[in-house]
């Protein structure tokens, strides 16, 4: 996530047509992270921002997610990008053996839970906003992650069984 802002949105014409406007915002350098977990069995998230993408921050977050839950083993499903599997990183498992890490395989995100969270995350949290800096990414992330864990479920993989079909009523005519 990148902030950016832009001018105000262009009015409507009299005659009912939108203005046409040159699209002109600015990008700052400074990129924002978003790294998420998400515990299936209350459907509780955990989100942390960062500046960078890289082995540091992504065993920092790991931290995180140890300290969240303090008991049992954690399987971390993840994509396979080279944070995710740098010797540093690995290094750092040795030392959590609570922590077991599972690739899913390339090109079947579908497979993790975690990406429908995120659809629903971003919607929540991103969408159509304008940020003037990584601060305010950051408390957009806090307040939507907030809001999702207040009404969390446990998170089912696959599609819920369709609605039954309610039959109308048969009438019978007698002659």
């Amino acid at each position: 996530m990148i902030p950016r802002t832009f001018p105000p949105a262009p009015s409507w014409s009299p005659d009912g047509h939108r203005i046409k406007n040159e699209i002109d915002y600015s990008r700052r350098p400074e990129k924002t992270w978003v790294y998420g977990a998400l515990r299936v069995r209350d459907g509780q998230e955990l989100t942390m921002t960062a500046t960078s993408r890289n082995s540091a921050f992504y065993q920092q977050f790991l931290q995180l997610v140890e300290d969240a839950n303090p008991v049992g083993d954690i399987y971390v499903i993840t994509d396979n990008l080279s944070s995710h599997n740098s010797v540093s990183t690995r290094t750092w498992l040795e030392d959590h053996p609570r922590i077991r890490h599972v690739f899913i395989p390339v090109s079947a995100c579908w497979l993790n839970l975690q990406e429908g969270w995120w659809r629903i995350f971003r919607k929540t949290a991103l969408a159509g906003r304008s940020f003037g800096d990584r601060d305010h990414i950051t408390h957009a992330t806090e307040v939507a992650t907030a809001q999702l864990n207040a009404r969390a479920r446990p998170w089912i993989w696959g599609r819920p069984a369709p609605p039954t079909r309610h039959l109308r009523r048969r009438y019978v005519y007698v002659l």
